[in-house]
């Protein structure tokens, strides 16, 4: 257990936050293994991470990851998280291993991401894209694909779409008709686009590794989304 957590994390241990700001009763340094391992396994040890399905697969958060602050429950053998969306904090316990992630990118969740892949995206990549609900809400990364534009016949031999400015970005776990099923972003000057009844939807990155298209497609919800 210890390795594998510890081989996981391509991020510093040194910088680790514990419950506690007091000195450590222990005669262990504090930047030991072992101290870090005694500190884990008591459950005062946060780390920061990202969540997929947040809130245990809540309807409103399918195939999106959000960043949190994660602590190790050695009793279950699962992690509890600390979210803050809004100036509150939510926590939830009951995580298992395989929903949780090192960030992709190293944009905070609040930032806008550098979209540098769009002049690339063609129908079928597989994307994610930040959103957020609300401009003082932190951004999650959502799954998508690219699609095609009303205009394209859909032939492959003929798609024009990857030299149109228009990029369409669609979310095929809701249903056709529902305003949460495609968007359109510019691929010359994306930048945050959105309102306050849809949300708002940020940067964008491309996926290129099969391994994190089948860790989203092991997600998908077994019926469709409202």
């Amino acid at each position: 257990f210890f390795w594998s957590l510890y081989s996981c994390w391509p991020f510093s241990w040194s910088e680790r936050k514990t419950e506690s700001n007091t000195e450590p009763r222990s005669s262990l340094p504090v930047d030991s293994i072992m101290a870090w391992y005694v500190s884990l396994e008591s459950g005062k040890f946060w780390f920061p991470a990202q969540v997929y399905n947040r809130e245990n697969g809540h309807v409103g958060f399918m195939l999106s990851c959000y960043d949190a602050q994660l602590s190790y429950d050695s009793r279950t053998d699962t992690f509890r998280a600390r979210y803050s969306p809004h100036g509150r904090r939510m926590v939830e316990e009951n995580i298992s291993w395989d929903r949780l992630r090192a960030p992709a990118v190293d944009t905070p969740s609040h930032v806008l991401h550098n979209s540098d892949c769009l002049h690339d995206l063609k129908p079928g990549d597989h994307i994610e894209i930040q959103w957020r609900r609300n401009k003082e809400f932190p951004y999650g990364w959502w799954y998508g694909v690219v699609g095609h534009l009303e205009s394209c016949g859909r032939n492959e031999h003929h798609c024009l779409c990857f030299y149109k400015d228009t990029v369409v970005l669609e979310f095929n776990q809701y249903p056709t008709g529902s305003r949460w099923r495609q968007t359109m972003i510019n691929r010359k000057d994306h930048r945050e686009v959105g309102n306050e009844a849809d949300g708002f939807y940020g940067g964008i990155r491309k996926i290129y590794k099969e391994e994190e298209i089948s860790m989203w497609k092991s997600l998908w919800p077994r019926h469709a989304l409202e």
